[in-house]
């Protein structure tokens, strides 16, 4: 996939959906995707600039009131194209995923065996926060998040797995 193409299927799907401004674009993401997205405010913003300068979005400045002027993006039909391509490559690519807190385990043997179970009884405990976290946005969410969901409580539910594994 193209550098920052999952992000700019992303934006293009959301602008797709309806024209929006770039800080309700960053809401939503927030408050509804934030669990499997890791999309900063500043990096959306440039990559609106950069789909508006590639031609896939249109950018207009409205104003209500007294309120500050706002940016308002549509998607193009080019960004259309742009779109389908996009998310058929992002449908058939598999890219296998890294775990950054596997690191630790490497030089785990420079610690103290007891330490490094408190440890994995920590990692343990933030785990099972975390799926508590996405059971209850299941609930919450637009059905059509409950497939990404669905997908991270499987991937949550093996790391328990291999996390009991090693502290059994």
């Amino acid at each position: 996939m193209p550098d920052h193409g999952e992000r700019q299927l992303l934006l293009l799907g959301l602008l797709r959906h309806q024209e929006m401004h770039g800080y309700q674009i960053n809401e939503f993401i927030d408050e509804q995707m934030a669990f499997c997205v890791d999309l900063k405010r500043s990096t959306a913003y440039y990559l609106l600039e950069r789909l508006r300068h590639e031609g896939y979005v249109t950018e207009e400045t409205e104003r209500t009131g007294n309120r500050p002027e706002r940016r308002v993006y549509r998607i193009t039909p080019a960004g259309e194209t742009h779109f389908q391509a996009l998310l058929r490559t992002n449908l058939a690519t598999y890219t296998p995923p890294t775990y950054a807190n596997d690191i630790g385990l490497i030089f785990h043997h420079h610690l103290p065996p007891a330490e490094v179970r408190t440890l994995l009884e920590t990692r343990r405990q933030n785990i099972l926060a975390h799926q508590e976290k996405l059971k209850s946005l299941a609930t919450v969410l637009p059905a059509d998040h409950l497939a990404i969901i669905r997908h991270h409580l499987i991937h949550v539910a093996a790391e328990l797995d291999w996390i009991e594994e090693q502290l059994s």
